[in-house]
């Protein structure tokens, strides 16, 4: 076998080309390091002119130095404007030094470097409200392309607020890059309340900024439309008086939306009150005054769990309600079975004489818890899952109000499963359609009522668990709600859940969109006028009972 042999080919190239090629790599690597010495100095542009503004120890040049802080682009510049904010920023009199007073020692605050020895005469850079406007627009530029979106948000609110013209390039800066539609809609309105005030902007970006605002529909919108210029033209006047207008139809909508909102909570509350009460009335004929002080009774015993947590377990505070709900109901519905078998069961058939012995018997709960707790309000914590509120447009929705209304359906529907799948419900229904025929069946009527007051009880104890989330914890706390409560079950019909669930939303809607035109006590006024002519038509309420007992 031939072996070829491996040679490279060799090229023909003379000394002056191979020159060349030296020194065209030589002009290519020097035109790269030369372009790269500008860039450098941009990244880290020198703000020591700007600093040094702050030194002179005026209003006008600390407001002009914050303003450029906020677009220089800086590293330090958020140090800077965090120390004028805190009372941190020092001066030398003398010298016109300006240091940054660390834990750690002296900072020089445009470079960020630590200063070995400074001065021992300094004195802070003062600070007036159009120093610290300056420094909110200036705190909402920096972080207006922060990396977190929630606080891109709350730079984007800060601006709107300042209106500063010095951070519109960063907010269309921050337009340009941003993505997060919530996000990009709140700049867009800060860039809109800059435009408005700013004259030289084109008039067509003032008007489209004037529309934007407008849409926002609150009463900032409405207080920026005015602040519009005097010496704006007439076409952006005109355009800002109709925005005015829209935003303040918007408002109107937003504020029967808000009471009716209220009302729905209010409804809810009224039917956590009065649910276990439609109960016990409904099934055994009992006025029961002492219905109030059952709520009142499972508030307390919220706040005793509460303050077991905070000494034992304060871990567990997230939890309290939780663990109060069952103890709530065990507690009352016990204390209900006990007036039932002590109190009330030698007065059956005699209304008005429950009546009366019930309202004794909530004097008497109402003077040991007195005498127990005290005559003052109690502290009752709100978990962290039920702390803090969101906004629907202008719709403003608190977290505790939000979970009173879903405990309060799961409450309902709860009960309407008990009564409708369990024997104890049959037995409840039995017993409310026609007593003498469910007592001939072989049912225990007596042990019934007392099942059916303690039911009823439980129920009014765990509506205190809610009621002590949005009221005061007080021995009159239930006072408040028993004559609301009676109203819902008359209004609804007498022993009927779904007619509770109905009279208790109505009451509450309708009480709260009173208000707003007749007060709140001339609200309540008209409304029982209401439920007393109503009654007067249809004397079983809105959902009468069906059986032989009820309609003899």
């Amino acid at each position: 076998m031939m072996r070829l042999p491996l040679s490279v080919p060799q090229a023909n190239v003379s000394p002056s080309t191979l020159r060349t090629l030296f020194l065209s790599f030589l002009a290519v690597l020097m035109a790269g390091l030369v372009a790269s010495v500008p860039a450098r100095a941009q990244s880290q542009p020198d703000i020591s002119g700007i600093i040094a503004k702050f030194g002179n120890d005026s209003y006008s040049d600390t407001t002009d130095a914050v303003a450029a802080l906020a677009t220089s682009g800086s590293p330090q510049a958020a140090a800077v404007v965090e120390a004028l904010a805190a009372g941190n920023l020092l001066y030398d009199p003398a010298t016109k030094a300006v240091f940054i007073r660390t834990p750690s020692g002296m900072v020089d605050p445009a470079t960020g470097a630590i200063v070995g020895s400074a001065p021992a005469n300094l004195s802070p850079v003062r600070a007036n409200n159009r120093v610290r406007r300056a420094l909110d627009a200036a705190a909402g530029a920096l972080t207006l392309l922060n990396a977190d979106p929630a606080k891109r948000l709350d730079a984007a609110a800060a601006v709107f607020k300042s209106r500063d013209v010095a951070a519109l390039p960063t907010v269309e800066a921050a337009i340009a890059k941003e993505t997060v539609p919530a996000v990009k809609a709140a700049l867009a309105q800060a860039r809109a309340a800059i435009l408005i005030g700013k004259a030289d902007a084109p008039e067509p970006d003032r008007r489209a900024a004037i529309q934007l605002i407008a849409a926002r529909g609150d009463q900032e919108s409405i207080s920026l439309l005015r602040s519009l210029p005097a010496n704006s033209p007439p076409a952006l006047k005109a355009a800002a008086e109709a925005g005015i207008m829209k935003a303040e139809e918007s408002l109107k909508f937003w504020a029967v939306v808000q009471n009716v909102w209220y009302g729905l909570s209010l409804g809810s509350v009224l039917l956590l009150a009065a649910i276990g009460l439609a109960i016990t009335f409904g099934v055994m004929g009992v006025i029961n005054m002492a219905h109030g002080e059952m709520v009142m009774l499972g508030a307390y015993t919220t706040f005793v769990v509460q303050e077991l947590i905070r000494q034992k377990a304060p871990y567990l505070f997230d939890w309290s309600l939780t663990i109060a709900l069952p103890l709530a109901f065990l507690f009352t519905a016990l204390v209900g079975i006990l007036i039932e078998r002590t109190v009330i069961r030698f007065l059956y058939g005699r209304p008005l004489e429950t009546l009366l012995a019930t309202w004794g018997v909530s004097l008497i709960l109402q003077q040991a818890v007195r005498s127990v707790f005290g005559p003052t309000n109690q502290e009752v914590g709100a978990p962290s899952w039920m702390s803090g509120a969101f906004q629907i447009g202008q719709l403003s929705i608190t977290y505790n109000r939000l979970w009173i209304i879903c405990f309060a359906l799961i409450v309902f529907f709860t009960l309407l499963l008990v009564l409708r799948r369990t024997p104890l419900g049959l037995y409840v229904r039995a017993v409310t359609q026609n007593r003498r025929m469910a007592a001939a069946m072989g049912i225990r009527t007596g042990r019934i009522d007392a099942l059916t007051f303690g039911l009823g009880s439980g129920i009014a104890g765990i509506a205190g668990v809610a009621l002590s989330q949005i009221d005061n914890v007080s021995p009159n706390l239930g006072q408040g709600y028993i004559i609301d409560s009676f109203m819902v079950v008359v209004f609804g019909g007498v022993g009927n859940l779904w007619g509770t669930l109905v009279g208790a939303f109505t009451l509450g809607v309708a009480n709260k969109l009173l208000e707003p035109f007749a007060g709140a006590v001339l609200g309540k006024i008209l409304l029982l006028v209401f439920i007393i002519l109503f009654i007067q038509k249809r004397p079983r309420g809105l959902f009468a009972l069906k059986g032989r007992a009820v309609e003899s």
